[in-house]
């Protein structure tokens, strides 16, 4: 076993080592496959809507979700500094691989058809989806909180990523199968199993690649020697040995030192506002609005690929503007003014449907993406600042609860926009 030796750099700070940009490529990737499979799923969603056209699969499915990686999340966050957080992040990928293959088994298996068995085992595995989604991305940001910014917003430009490459291959498979027999499906076969062997990818590039970085071991040992118990399974992996945490009494010192998670909560009470009801508009609107209240235009059954499309990817696209200095917003009262502003875009997607044509619905979808990206990488970078690493980790945790609580209300919410509608 090797020991972390930090050295100073003349300033009196410790020398970081490097790979900083591999890291946060694998930290991208590492986000792209953490909801690859679940926008696999959203994506094709005018496949599941032929199969399932009574049962509202986009919002349904989403209720399934959500719930249990709520639950799910609520349980890890409470004991989040007792869980190991390599064998956490491991279990999540290891569970979204055999639940993306199953799916994949599941259509082949009934052959492509409709009803209500193949419905409730799709619900099933997307409940799967939910569990794993909570290990991944409650353990990633609380891992990535006690290192650099960099790598918390190479994470969420990930998770975008994989929405955005979804939304295009889907447009590709579109194109490609539309005139074929059973085109649909077709493509919806490919996303699947483009996305089983991303996760599978994603197990091994975690296990074995990002742990043995220099610059990851050296967060994880700084974090360890601030009383993390979390990253001693990486840390041992990396075969490494802190000698810090091996003294019991300074360890025990600092984890009385440490902040309850309560008072973290309440001390970024805001920020985890923040998160709610940036969600909580979005997904209000996205998918299920943009799939079902439309309407029927020019671009026929292009339409809502078009505008999942456009959202991913200038989703996508803004979570690198925050890496401009000056353009990213830091301030606690902007980002709360930032927010609640975007509840107008309730009311303008109504009336843009009611009255508006196709380019101002696929602008005001463009807007949605540019905003809900843009806020969550400015929010989700800026709170973990000033905090030791078992105070980070426990903080990453607690914002993503609140992101994943946001997804659900909006989730709920969408449902209000059918009210009345004849297919309810």
């Amino acid at each position: 076993m090797d020991t972390i030796i930090t050295t100073s750099n003349g300033t009196g700070e410790p020398r970081k080592p490097g790979g900083k940009y591999k890291a946060m490529a694998v930290c991208f990737f590492l986000g792209l496959g953490s909801l690859v499979a679940w926008n696999s799923m959203l994506t094709i969603g005018d496949y599941y809507y032929n199969l399932f056209p009574k049962y509202h699969p986009s919002r349904v499915l989403t209720l399934v979700y959500q719930p249990v990686a709520i639950g799910t999340i609520v349980i890890l966050t409470y004991y989040e500094s007792k869980i190991n957080t390599r064998l956490r992040n491991l279990a999540g990928f290891t569970l979204f691989f055999a639940a993306t293959f199953l799916v994949l088994i599941l259509d082949l298996a009934t052959s492509g058809r409709g009803g209500i068995g193949p419905y409730i085992g799709i619900c099933v595995l997307v409940a799967c989806f939910g569990i794993a989604d909570a290990h991944i991305e409650g353990g990633m940001v609380g891992d990535l909180y006690f290192m650099c910014p960099e790598f918390v917003q190479s994470y969420l430009a990930g998770l975008s990523a994989s929405g955005a490459l979804i939304s295009l291959l889907r447009m590709l498979t579109k194109f490609a199968f539309e005139k074929s027999h059973n085109g649909l499906r077709k493509g919806a076969l490919l996303f699947f199993a483009i996305s089983a062997f991303i996760e599978f990818l994603c197990i091994f590039l975690y296990a074995i690649y990002f742990t043995k970085l220099p610059i990851v071991k050296y967060y994880r040992s700084k974090a360890a020697s601030e009383g993390s118990k979390t990253v001693a399974a990486d840390l041992a992996a990396a075969g490494i040995q802190t000698k810090t945490i091996n003294d019991q009494a300074e360890y025990d010192n600092k984890q009385m030192e440490r902040l309850s998670t309560k008072q973290l909560f309440l001390d970024n009470i805001d920020y985890a506002a923040d998160l709610v009801l940036i969600y909580v508009v979005t997904l209000s609107i996205f998918p299920g609005f943009l799939y079902e209240n439309t309407g029927t235009h020019q671009l026929g059954t292009w339409y809502p690929i078009v505008l999942i499309a456009m959202y991913n990817v200038v989703d996508f696209i803004a979570r690198y503007i925050p890496l401009v200095p000056w353009l990213k917003l830091e301030s606690r009262k902007g980002l709360m003014i930032a927010t609640l502003s975007r509840f107008l875009l309730v009311p303008a997607f109504y009336f843009t449907a009611k009255y508006g044509d196709q380019g101002w619905m696929i602008f005001l979808t463009s807007f949605l993406g540019l905003t809900n990206g843009y806020l969550t990488v400015c929010v989700m970078t800026v709170a973990p600042r000033g905090y030791k690493g078992p105070e980070q980790n426990a903080l990453g945790n607690v914002l993503v609860l609140c992101l994943l609580t946001g997804i659900f209300t909006g989730a709920v919410l969408d449902w209000l926009w059918i009210i009345g509608k004849d297919s309810f």
